[in-house]
């Protein structure tokens, strides 16, 4: 297999001819930056002390309002819009999850900005990349959505499109493990993009699944599979809808109580259908 290398206005690309059947046995292609930049990340966070909460959130209240929203207007509202909706919101209430350490002191911020990874494609490959809704706090549901949206609708053609730092994928591979540790404590980026993130890998599966991920966030939701089941309610049974929710926690910063009253709050917030059952401004 041969490797082919172009630049086209400034733009690297890649071609890749696949070696003929019986030579080799196999194919070879550089690592894209993506990879190198994940791999980076995931050996630097992989050293962090990680504390996980595999939960499930009843949505049947939600989800029966959003498909209600759709039959009456046939407009599709973001599901992870609620999420992140509701999740700055109990972030609010619990501001010292809202922090990071910075040696040997806690940094808080005031703002709740969550970073939420939205996958886009560039020269023919998925990328996740973090889209940051600052000041999520004072966002209605529906601002969250639109942000969203526009984001998985956005055409650049370049990493670091949604906060400018296009600039990122020229670091030299060796140094990103040595970006990675320098940006966990670094103020403005986490001003940027916040210590709080969330990601909706798992709502492609079919089954119940929990996944359980790496970050270097305070606070990381990771959205799983929605599964349906029988729930008897004391009256009857009836048919409910639950997501897998994995909440993790930097326990430098969060104690194991505090992050279990989180995640109860969190659930309970969820299953409220908080802002989308007002029927006014989402």
């Amino acid at each position: 297999m041969k490797i082919k290398i172009s630049y086209n206005d400034g733009q690297m690309k890649q071609h890749r001819t696949e070696a003929p059947s019986g030579k080799g046995g196999y194919t070879s292609e550089r690592l894209s930056f993506n990879r190198k930049m994940v791999a980076a990340s995931a050996a630097v966070t992989s050293a962090k002390s990680t504390i996980h909460s595999l939960a499930e959130a009843d949505i049947t209240v939600p989800r029966r309002l959003l498909r209600e929203h759709f039959e009456r207007t046939g407009e599709k509202l973001s599901f992870t819009a609620y999420i992140v909706y509701c999740l700055a919101q109990v972030i609010k209430e619990n501001p010292h999850l809202n922090a990071f350490k910075k040696g040997n002191r806690l940094i808080t911020l005031d703002d709740v900005t969550i970073s939420v990874l939205v996958e886009r494609e560039f020269s023919g490959e998925k990328v996740p990349e973090p889209l940051a809704v600052v000041a999520a706090q004072n966002l209605t549901y529906r601002e969250i959505h639109h942000r969203i949206r526009s984001a998985r609708e956005s055409s650049g053609d370049s990493m670091g499109g949604f906060s400018g730092m296009t600039w990122i994928r020229f670091i030299p591979g060796f140094l990103l493990k040595a970006f990675v540790r320098l940006g966990e404590r670094n103020i403005g980026l986490a001003k940027r993009y916040g210590k709080v993130a969330v990601t909706a890998v798992g709502m492609f599966s079919r089954e119940p699944v929990w996944f359980i991920p790496h970050g270097s966030g305070t606070v990381l939701i990771t959205v799983g599979s929605i599964e349906k089941r029988m729930v008897y309610t004391g009256a009857a049974h009836e048919e409910r809808e639950f997501l897998c929710l994995t909440g993790s926690f930097d326990h430098d910063v969060v104690d194991g109580a505090p992050a279990a009253r989180f995640m109860n709050q969190l659930l309970e917030t969820i299953k409220s259908g908080m802002s989308l059952s007002s029927g006014g401004d989402w």
